[in-house]
């Protein structure tokens, strides 16, 4: 996948409250079909609709980092308004999560301390992973950080497990439980994803807790 992207002096330019989200997609070989096929349209409706979003589109901060066959990030931070075109995941290889996971939340940290340097006000990070399996690497060091860092309310960090994944595993990554998502209703994860962003980017305080959308429409509960 690749971004055509307008990053110049982005936090001095908007310098809008911000809303870090990070997405760590498993794009192993057992994604490949219909999987991977709705995870791309569904990602590409979550960037549409955000970037119709007067406020999300310029409080949103969205990176991109895969898990298939190695660790690769693919969209550093930007806000939805600074992204003009992007292409298609593709599936194949191995689940390296934890890997992932760890750049992820570096990456993470690096961007508060970015928002901090310029004196942009931000909001509760996300941690957003989905995965159909179970990571093939060393997991469980990334995986208590994250889950640390959402007890603690440094991070907000959403495991959804697609049909198929290991729900105890990708649990870990989180203080709550593992969500499973309906068949492969990627669009309408995306779509509720997309609505609690807009609820987090129009919130008036950064601190204050933001009450999200139900998750009837894809989640298996």
């Amino acid at each position: 996948m690749s971004y055509d992207l307008i990053l110049a002096n982005d936090l001095i330019e908007n310098p809008s409250a911000r809303c870090a989200v990070t997405m760590v997609l498993d794009t192993s070989a057992s994604m490949s079909g219909s999987p991977i096929q709705q995870l791309n349209e569904g990602f590409q409706l979550f960037l549409n609709t955000l970037s119709e979003d007067e406020v999300a589109a310029y409080s949103v901060d969205v990176s991109v980092i895969t898990a298939g066959g190695q660790v690769e990030q693919r969209l550093p931070f930007t806000s939805l308004s600074s992204i003009d075109n992007c292409e298609q995941f593709s599936a194949n290889g191995m689940t390296p999560l934890g890997g992932a996971v760890d750049l992820a939340l570096a990456q993470l940290e690096a961007r508060k301390q970015q928002y901090k340097a310029n004196g942009v006000a931000y909001y509760q990070p996300w941690l957003v992973i989905i995965s159909d399996g179970e990571p093939n690497d060393n997991w469980r060091a990334a995986a208590a950080k994250a889950r640390d860092l959402s007890a603690n309310r440094k991070l907000v960090s959403l495991v959804i497990g697609v049909a198929g994944a290991d729900m105890q595993i990708l649990g870990e990554f989180s203080n709550r439980p593992a969500i499973g998502l309906q068949g492969v209703k990627f669009k309408e994860f995306f779509t509720w994803l997309s609505a609690s962003m807009s609820r987090v980017s129009a919130s008036s305080s950064t601190s204050a807790g933001v009450n999200l959308p139900p998750m009837d429409s894809w989640a298996s509960i």
